[in-house]
């Protein structure tokens, strides 16, 4: 099958180009001019250069093609870059949809999240557009919602990653966000999923009619805390951590104030998702990869090992 891949070059779209290749399909991915470095076996891709924001390349990287998949997100904007959720998570997947019209291609898998919803944060509600785009459009469609994903970043960043180098690797205690004013309230809760399933759930909707029309939750066999989450870091490093609470409330305060700043760790959105919780169930992941997920635990995170 031919697949046109829109967001192959970030953590995510390597492990989609991996198994794709595996998968025997032919792959298009459109490449930003500048980024040909960060896309995996490029020699066995079809390269096609150009933004989300231009038809043209859009079109030549979906024509012929089976299959589009749209796997374009970010977590913060840059507007002075002209990176931004609307153009990113909305409007790219609108285009993309009108590409995918203008050269015949009939099916659409697209990568949204949990959680998403309108009103919402602004990264919420264009994932939600981009989702309902999708299902008013002509295309055969399957979105998938995934929770917080991990795995080895080859070279990029993900959840567990940046943990370790700002909570872990410090020599300061570790913090474990609570929404309540006392840690047994609220605590935040997350199921995470691994990239290579996630990839591989991808992979197997492009041949499973029973996908069509769908919205398929990925989420990892467990749900875990935040504090859990740090401690099954620590102990895949070796290091033993202290983790003290402490109200998102609290954290929130200092976005307000620095979140602007490109170095702060988090934004005020970011904070208002995280305080929502993001589990998901693993059915749907056990039934398109036909196994069990792979757990958040020190197997798995052996990558972060220095």
């Amino acid at each position: 099958m031919q697949v046109a891949l829109i967001g192959g070059t970030g953590f995510v779209g390597d492990y989609l180009v991996d198994a794709l290749l595996t998968a025997g399909h032919d792959v298009a991915v459109l490449v930003r001019t500048g980024s040909e470095s960060k896309l995996r076996a490029a020699n066995r891709c079809q390269v096609h250069h150009g933004d989300i924001d231009s038809p043209g390349a859009l079109r030549a990287t979906v024509e012929g093609a089976d299959a589009v998949i749209y796997n374009v997100g970010i977590l913060r904007e840059y507007p002075r870059r002209g990176i931004t959720f609307e153009g990113s998570q909305y409007q790219g997947v609108v285009d993309t949809i009108a590409a995918a019209q203008a050269v015949g291609t009939k099916r659409i898998l697209l990568m949204s999240a949990n959680g998403v919803k309108a009103p919402g944060t602004p990264y919420q509600e264009t994932k939600y557009r981009a989702e309902q785009a999708v299902k008013d459009s002509s295309l055969e469609f399957t979105i998938f919602r995934p929770s917080v994903i991990f795995g080895d970043p080859h070279g990029k960043m993900e959840i567990a990653t940046q943990l370790y180098q700002e909570m872990i690797r410090p020599p300061l205690p570790a913090i474990a966000f609570h929404t309540g004013w006392k840690p047994s309230r609220g605590p935040v809760v997350m199921s995470p999923v691994h990239v290579r399933d996630v990839a591989d759930a991808f992979v197997s909707a492009l041949d499973d009619p029973v996908t069509t029309g769908r919205t398929c939750d990925l989420g990892g066999p467990e749900d875990l805390s935040w504090p859990e989450m740090l401690r099954r870091i620590a102990a895949a490093v070796g290091k033993r951590k202290l983790v003290l609470p402490m109200p998102i409330a609290f954290m929130k305060l200092g976005a307000t104030l620095f979140d602007w700043l490109p170095f702060f760790p988090v934004t005020r959105d970011q904070l208002t998702m995280l305080a929502e919780g993001n589990t998901a169930s693993p059915d749907d992941l056990r039934r398109l990869i036909g196994r069990e997920p792979q757990a958040f635990v020190e197997g798995s995170l052996s990558y972060l090992k220095p």
